[in-house]
């Protein structure tokens, strides 16, 4: 045992291993990312990360089932296993993605393991399980690791965009943008038709550029930042619906308007348009009057879309912010925006409620931006003007976000109403049992879940299991839902199995 996992297993008292792979956990790789980037800083060595990931696992688990799902969890983390170096570190990252880290390995040398692994898993499963990976390797410009994890990360997007089962070695430089104007990408295997609409949009508003395969395509888009695509429907190879339902299908791409370009009375292509995702429809031959004005509408919309993203972006920040102001939470809102959409899963909760639990965990303690840190830090017992201010950062929290409320959604509730209790006794607004919706109450659970199992200021952390134990006995106390704590129980004791 390496003295990084003593320290690890004696600050965290929890096992380093994720417990169906045998892989590192997420907590430990992220400590070791951190010291080895530490040493690159320091020392200059190479240092490549990758983020591998199964492709299509929630049809596999909606279709085949959860053990089934767990099987190739397992299997892929054991053909992993078998590349592996002495100093490199391999972890379950996350529900169906691995990460990989290559100390002393440039991005082109760490292709070829990755490979291998994408090679072993695809012959193991005669080719019903794929995996898709992205390689990062550090830069001199990276001041913090996130950068390396945003590039890995932005990598593995890219290969599920450009058809999965592949591996895609981020850039070396900054994605283009040739100019400050609108970039419009028409896509059109007629040289003539997409010669024509460039004219046509040749007044000096837009940057236009021209591809004429739908894979060139999707190249186009991960290289360079696209506004608003021009897309004909029939093409070889790849058609226009596939383009688009993988443009839609990504959080990175999905923004970005679609006008597909059809037959004057083509009704079905339409139909079929609308289910792949696209945003509006101009017919041939296109007027140059219609073109330009829904292509002005779409980008304003595009634009203010951007716009409600880097507020969300702002608010994120602000909530991170909190967290390197209380020493004992640090990780606090990812461990418990996962831990709250994992419960979510389990209980097979619809995707907008998915969401919220996502968003609404990563901003649940927004509120406490207004809490001095010698409240947050405090090691004994808080008086009454301190214990307030502590029951008020639920309803500023909501009010730092209310501007967003259309987006957020529910994530909204669960940030002014992850402190209520079933018979009333919590806070802010003393809520009960049928008025707290559901993911406020799963909410509930995995933040005093997070609480308990990590050290604060005036305790030392509980065990997991001393952890649950309290949980259920909040339940039967009447103050936490019985439902979600017996499902949270379950959700752990298959963790731990």
């Amino acid at each position: 045992m390496t003295s990084l996992q003593k320290e690890y297993m004696t600050k965290v008292e929890a096992p380093f291993a994720d417990s169906l792979t045998g892989l590192f956990n997420h907590g430990f790789f992220s400590c070791a990312l951190d010291l080895e980037f530490r040493r690159y800083k320091r020392y200059g060595t190479a240092l490549t990360l990758v983020f591998l990931d199964v492709d299509g696992m929630g049809d596999i688990n909606n279709r085949q089932g959860w053990m089934t799902g767990d099987k190739v969890i397992k299997r892929v983390g054991e053909c992993l296993g078998c590349v592996l170096r002495d100093a490199d570190i391999a972890a379950r990252y996350s529900e169906d993605c691995f990460a990989l880290m290559l100390p002393q390995t440039s991005g082109a040398e760490g292709a070829s393991p990755v490979e291998r692994v994408c090679s072993e898993v695809e012959s193991w499963s005669q080719g019903t399980v794929t995996v898709s990976a992205g390689i990062a390797c550090v830069q001199d410009e990276d001041t913090e690791v996130e950068a390396l994890i945003n590039r890995a990360t932005n990598a593995l997007h890219q290969a599920k965009l450009n058809g999965r089962n592949r591996c895609i070695l981020a850039e070396s430089s900054p994605r283009s943008r040739p100019s400050s104007l609108p970039t419009v990408l028409v896509v059109d295997d007629e040289e003539m038709n997409a010669n024509l609409m460039q004219d046509m949009l040749n007044t000096g508003e837009f940057q236009v550029q021209c591809v004429h395969r739908g894979q060139d395509a999707l190249t186009a888009v991960s290289q360079m930042d696209i506004d608003l695509m021009l897309l004909d429907i029939v093409m070889p190879g790849m058609d226009g619906y596939e383009v688009c339902q993988r443009l839609k299908n990504h959080d990175r791409t999905r923004q970005i308007p679609v006008i597909m370009i059809t037959g004057l009375e083509d009704r079905q292509a339409k139909i079929k348009a609308i289910e792949a995702g696209a945003d509006d429809f101009i017919t041939k031959p296109p007027d140059s009057m219609e073109l330009l004005a829904r292509v002005r509408s779409l980008i304003r919309v595009k634009t203010l879309n951007h716009n409600l993203t880097s507020i969300e972006n702002v608010l994120f920040s602000f909530a991170r912010a909190v967290e390197s102001k209380d020493e004992y939470t640090k990780g606090h809102i990812s461990r418990v925006a996962s831990l709250g959409e994992r419960l979510g899963r389990h209980l097979q909760l619809p995707s907008s409620e998915l969401r919220a639990l996502r968003i609404g965990g990563a901003l649940h303690d927004l509120g406490k931006l207004g809490i001095h840190e010698n409240i947050l830090n405090k090691t004994g017992q808080l008086d009454d003007c301190e214990w307030h201010k502590i029951q008020q950062h639920p309803i500023t929290g909501a009010e730092i976000a209310k501007p967003l409320k259309d987006t957020l959604g529910a994530s909204l509730d669960i940030i002014r109403h992850h402190h209520e209790k079933l018979d009333g006794s919590g806070y802010p607004d003393g809520l009960k049992a049928e008025y707290i919706s559901l993911p406020a109450r799963i909410m509930a659970v995995v933040d005093i879940y997070d609480a308990l199992v990590t050290d604060r200021a005036y305790r030392k952390a509980f065990s997991p299991e001393k952890a649950v134990a309290i949980l259920e006995q909040e339940a039967q106390a009447g103050k936490l839902d019985p439902a979600v704590v017996e499902a949270f129980t379950v959700m752990m004791q298959d963790q731990r199995s």
